[in-house]
């Protein structure tokens, strides 16, 4: 069977985007906004939109670049893409424990924490061996994981609810930004087409047109649907205090038989989307490696231990909605430096209208500050930890440098 590039990019988009934020992500977010979380999927998926407009046009201007890193300082200069980049890390950090966290609730929850670590280690040696995701394997997760999550919301809506309590958790409409800031995760994964990297397949700007509206969309309807289905279930009270938010909804629909075909999907989605975020933090990485931030890094597994150690870190010490607000709170921060370089992008290098990267940069910014209190407080920190070692690192190489 002939795949066309549409439906070819719109897929590779989706194997890397469905994976923490659809399985785990409802349950913060409800905990945030109550039921009120639905409606923050919408503003979320208006800045990914967004956010993926930029990235597609920066990519076509450079199209050698490695990644949002280099794009930032093409355009803002050493500085702005040493936050972004610090930003970008933390953020995949996030993420990784995020994902790795999900994969152990649903498939290992007894021992949840080992088995997270356990496929952080795994998919890590995997990239640094150079084992490639192929466009093959991405029509397979895919076609898994939205079989699973259709199931799950049949299931969910054919059976009745149990009553639950009137007073729904969160404080409400109030929550509507951070809810939305967490629900941001589901749609991350857009530039593994929109900024593919080196070696993978570049797909037209006429290509992408169409498939970069056609995943956000495919991706909120998904969204909308399976979250629609557990808070009937649950409830936004139980549903904000639930770890695996899908399990919890199934066993409540008397469908506790398909629990072994919920893990199986939740694994799938958990190493398809790893793969990618590991491989987003090694391109940083190398970026960061060829302009001098970093010291020059040619081993494939000392990048792999760079991108998988800090998110083994995060899974041991961190709770997962807390790691997943991390995630979410850096990426964010990451796509306003992202948005504001496309910003100044030249007319010719366009093919989206800057209107659309200075809405970006808005809503990035206005997600990223609505973080829960803890997780904006830690990306915070690590964000200057991270920019001030990255520059007291290329000053101390300048001085031996010019010692030598």
């Amino acid at each position: 069977m002939t795949v066309t590039p549409r439906a070819g990019a719109v897929v590779l988009a989706l194997g890397a985007t469905l994976g923490a934020g659809v399985f785990t992500g409802f349950a913060p977010a409800a905990a945030l906004a109550g039921p009120w979380f639905i409606p923050g999927l919408v503003l979320a998926a208006v800045a990914a939109l967004c956010c993926a407009f930029s990235t597609a046009d920066q990519h076509r201007a450079y199209p050698d670049a490695p990644g949002g890193y280099a794009y930032i300082r093409n355009q803002l200069g050493p500085w702005p893409a040493r936050i972004g980049a610090s930003a970008h890390l933390i953020g995949r950090t996030g993420m990784a424990a995020a994902v790795a966290g999900m994969f152990g609730a649903y498939v290992v929850p007894e021992h949840r924490v080992a088995a997270a670590v356990g496929l952080i280690v795994v998919v890590a040696a995997l990239g640094a061996a150079g084992v490639r995701w192929s466009a093959g394997l991405s029509v397979a997760a895919v076609g898994v994981v939205l079989g699973v999550l259709a199931l799950v919301v049949l299931v969910c809506f054919s059976v009745a609810p149990p009553e639950n309590p009137a007073v729904e958790a969160g404080p409400g409409f109030d929550g509507l930004m951070g809810a939305a800031l967490v629900l941001f995760t589901a749609f991350i994964g857009f530039e593994r087409v929109t900024a593919p990297q080196r070696g993978d397949r570049v797909f037209s700007a006429r290509v992408l047109h169409f498939a970069v509206p056609a995943v956000i969309g495919v991706v909120l309807v998904v969204c909308i649907g399976v979250s629609a289905a557990v808070l009937r279930q649950l409830g936004a009270a139980r549903l904000a205090l639930s770890p695996a938010p899908l399990r919890d909804a199934l066993i409540v629909a008397d469908g506790r038989w398909l629990l072994p075909v919920l893990a199986f999907g939740a694994a799938v989605a958990a190493v398809s989307s790893l793969y990618f975020v590991l491989a987003s933090s090694r391109r940083t990485l190398v970026g960061m490696s060829e302009s001098g931030d970093l010291p020059a890094v040619r081993s494939r597994w000392a990048l792999e231990v760079l991108g998988a150690a800090p998110a083994v870190l995060g899974v041991v010490v961190l709770p997962p909605s807390t790691a997943l607000a991390v995630g979410a709170c850096g990426t964010a921060f990451y796509y306003g430096f992202t948005n504001a370089s496309a910003r100044v992008l030249l007319q010719e290098d366009r093919t989206w209208p800057m209107r659309t990267a200075c809405l970006g940069l808005g809503l990035s910014v206005l997600l990223a500050m609505s973080a829960p209190a803890d997780a904006l407080a830690i990306t915070a920190g690590a964000l200057a930890l991270g920019t001030g070692l990255i520059a007291l690192g290329r000053v101390r190489r300048r001085a031996r440098q010019a010692v030598g």
